[in-house]
């Protein structure tokens, strides 16, 4: 290695490349790659043999393409972890294709899908493959897996494979009667074996379980003079290696596999790749590179004689369970196997075929997994997964996989575009008041189930159509304006309440849209949008001498308010206040500022009956019981009521605080005018004093960045408290334990509570105790 030198002055010295710093990839790949890499390995090399054999290709072309797989795709590939290379889901696939095209041809097959994939990967169309529905997916894994087993249980038995899947279902009770006990003994041992490896101890566990069960059988049958069929190769590896030929004719055909191909092996790979991402916490896969390096693979192993390539979930997740951290694992990985089938390739011929056929019958039904059917029952996509696998089994892998698709897509369509539509009647017969819910995306697609729901309403009834949608179409719109105006016209009442995004207007003005931003409706239906976001498009007042407003401007806001709750609320209300019309029983006595930015149960999320309210200008609890309002709703909660709690709660910008800090020098505040204002404040006088005093609430607020006015409205929550506390009622009843106070403070800009002791403020946890727990600083 030449000297490396380094610039540090003008004569700059030249550094002997003996003593440079040592680079920490080579110690990092000799650590973790290196090991990792003969792990894989060695569970490569029988599943890429038993591949190609299943495939009916030359054995050799598994073994050439996991070295291409491994070397090329581990070089180019946008995964680091992932290792590449022959995989049981294009078995079904690359058997048919052999089948009718030939090895060679299926070769130019592979090259030509290597080139589709590079394709792919250039247009960066990596993340739309993932479109593909993952049920679709694990279904097509699973038909793979059951052809598999199929076929190889016939060479299990001493058999050979037939060319489909219902044939070698129809053929398997005679095959069984005709079975070769041992190719039935060996391939039983490596069942066995790989079906119980996962129960031997972690440390024995290390050592791949394909390889002990290939190994362990493959020498039973050689210590036993076992009459078993073996593997015969043609040659070495290098004479393996063939250019692929053009087809003669059957270009449509042709096309299909290399697409079938291309499809099959992009969604495998970059299935996996997102797999094993989730698997580790180093970089994240390039799927658009990933694309690249598998087209590169593939094209390279189909000139050189092999099959066609793909990222392999199994070898990955080993990779990464052996503890690789770069791409030098899965590289390694491939010159292990050329180093093995160049060099030790006649062990390979001592293998029986059974042991091997054993080895797929297990990895066939290990594509069935348990979790994916768990999942496809639980989400309703178990038709979408039978189906799927059933047509890939006895049809082929393409049309099965189409199949599944359409499926998916046609319940897809189905779940988002359908409507919930039902009716009902609506208090007592007498009263033929009728309720007809419509729920969903209610499109043309829902009209057979519309018109008949709508049929159902009796004439003359006095129907609400409770709209709760979120797509409306112009023909939806249409069949309930007609049935509204032909009901009405008979006698009847109809109210459309519309309580979803889409609204009826939209649906007769332009085309239909999915509407999601329906804030100020939705919010109008929980009861905290204000009037002017949802009352945007009343009647203005009309010039004098025009049409004659209903009612005057001054009272429309409220009117219009009143009619909509009747029309949104009132119906849901009904049950809950029927409980309540002999009396009340609330839970919490509320004090707070009459300001009208403060709705208590709205910021408590509490309904009729819940709290008994208190409000008055600054929340104050008068000492010395000075004030007849306040005492006489304090003993009458107490007493009457028995309220297990009593809140105080204060806001941010309040302007009772802003009177009291407008002039420090003044004993009394100044009240604008209002005599009566400036009397109602000097009960905030001692607030007043303990803020100017630096009480400790005060600090804590400006510590968390509260101006003036806003300290001191926590400053006035705590001395109410310490009023509380000192009140005669008030305080026996905490002394029994029969009550609890807390104060709250409402910080507007961010809508946020936050609660107040005698001592501190502190965020309000939702996922905090009971309010009662925010008294305990209290005592």
């Amino acid at each position: 290695m030449p000297p490396t030198t380094t610039t540090q002055s003008d004569d700059p010295p030249t550094v002997p490349a003996d003593s440079a710093k040592p680079d920490p990839w080579l110690p990092r790949v000799l650590r973790h790659d290196l090991p990792a890499s003969l792990v894989v390995f060695l569970v490569a090399l029988p599943l890429s043999i038993g591949i190609a054999i299943a495939s009916g290709a030359p054995i050799m072309a598994g073994l050439i393409a996991a070295v291409i797989g491994g070397v090329v795709a581990g070089l180019l590939g946008g995964a680091p972890l992932q290792v590449s290379g022959p995989a049981a889901g294009l078995t079904v696939v690359v058997a048919e294709l052999v089948s009718t095209f030939g090895w060679k041809v299926t070769c130019a097959i592979t090259v030509a899908a290597g080139v589709l994939q590079i394709l792919f990967g250039l247009s960066r169309v990596a993340r739309a493959a993932l479109a593909i529905s993952p049920m679709v997916v694990h279904a097509m894994l699973a038909g793979i897996g059951i052809t598999i087993a199929l076929q190889q249980v016939h060479v299990l038995l001493g058999g050979s494979s037939q060319s489909s899947a219902f044939e070698n279902l129809t053929a398997l009770p005679s095959q069984i009667g005709t079975a070769h006990l041992d190719d039935v003994l060996v391939g039983a041992i490596v069942i066995a074996i790989l079906l119980s490896w996962k129960y031997v101890p972690a440390t024995v566990r290390r050592v791949p379980g394909p390889l002990v069960a290939v190994v362990a059988a493959t020498a039973l049958s050689l210590v036993f003079p076992l009459d078993v069929e073996r593997i015969a190769l043609d040659g070495t590896l290098f004479d393996a290696i063939a250019l692929p030929a053009l087809p003669d004719g059957q270009w449509l055909g042709v096309a299909t596999g290399v697409l079938t191909v291309a499809l099959i092996a992009s969604v495998e790979s970059l299935l996996s790749a997102v797999s094993v991402d989730k698997m580790h916490t180093g970089p994240r896969a390039d799927l658009n590179r990933e694309l690249l390096g598998q087209g590169a693979a593939n094209i390279t192993s189909g000139v050189l004689g092999g099959l066609p390539v793909t990222g392999v979930i199994v070898r990955s997740a080993t990779n990464v369970n052996a503890g690789a951290r770069t791409r030098a694992s899965a590289t390694l990985h491939g010159v292990w196997v050329l180093v093995f089938s160049a060099l030790l390739a006649g062990l390979v011929q001592q293998i029986p075929k059974s042991v091997l056929a054993g080895l797929l019958i297990v990895i066939g039904i290990q594509l069935i997994k348990l979790a994916h059917l768990r999942i496809a029952h639980r989400t309703g996509d178990l038709w979408v997964y039978g189906v799927t696998a059933a047509a890939v089994v006895f049809l082929n892998l393409l049309e099965g996989v189409l199949i599944g698709l359409t499926l998916a897509i046609a319940l897809v369509v189905w779940r988002v575009v359908r409507a919930s539509i039902h009716a009902e009647p609506v208090g007592t017969p007498q009263s033929r008041q009728w309720r007809v819910v419509v729920e969903g995306s209610c499109s043309f697609l829902a009209l057979p189930r519309l018109t008949s729901v709508l049929a159902s309403v009796p004439p003359e009834s006095h129907v609400t159509i409770e709209m709760t949608v979120d797509f409306l179409d112009h023909a939806a719109y249409e069949v309930i304006e007609e049935w509204s105006r032909q009901h009405e016209s008979n006698g009847g009442t109809v109210l459309i309440d519309e309580r979803g995004t889409a609204e009826m207007a939209a649906a007769a003005a332009g085309p239909p849209t999915r509407t999601t931003d329906g804030t100020a409706q939705l919010s109008r239906r929980g009861g905290f949008a204000p009037w002017r976001v949802w009352q945007k498009y009343l009647p203005h007042p009309a010039p004098d001498g025009q049409t004659k407003q209903p009612s005057p401007r001054a009272l429309r806001s409220v009117l219009a308010g009143i009619s909509d709750y009747h029309r949104t609320h009132a119906p849901h209300l009904r049950p809950h206040m029927d409980d309540l019309h002999d009396g009340q029983n609330p839970d919490s006595l509320f004090l707070t500022c009459s300001d009208s930015r403060i709705v208590p149960n709205i910021i408590t999320s509490s309904g009729p009956g819940d709290l008994f309210t208190v409000r008055n200008i600054g929340n104050l609890v008068p000492s010395g019981e000075l004030d007849d309002s306040v005492e006489a709703a304090l003993a009458f909660a107490l007493d009457e009521l028995g309220v297990s709690s009593v809140l105080v709660c204060g806001h941010s910008g309040c302007g009772a605080m802003k009177a009291l800090l407008a002039d420090p020098d003044l004993p009394h505040p100044q009240s604008s005018g209002s005599i009566a204002v400036g009397r109602w404040l000097e009960h905030a006088q001692p607030s007043k004093r303990a803020y100017l005093a630096g009480h400790p609430v005060a600090r804590a607020a400006a510590e968390s960045g509260f101006g003036a006015v806003d300290q001191l409205a926590m400053v006035n929550v705590a001395l109410q408290l310490q009023t509380l506390q000192r009140h005669p009622l008030i305080g026996a009843a905490m002394s029994e334990g029969r009550i609890h106070i807390a104060g709250l403070f409402f910080d507007i800009p961010t809508a946020r509570v936050l609660a107040v002791s005698t001592s501190t403020i502190s965020e309000l946890d939702p996922d905090s105790a009971p309010l009662a727990s925010l008294s305990a600083p209290l005592g």
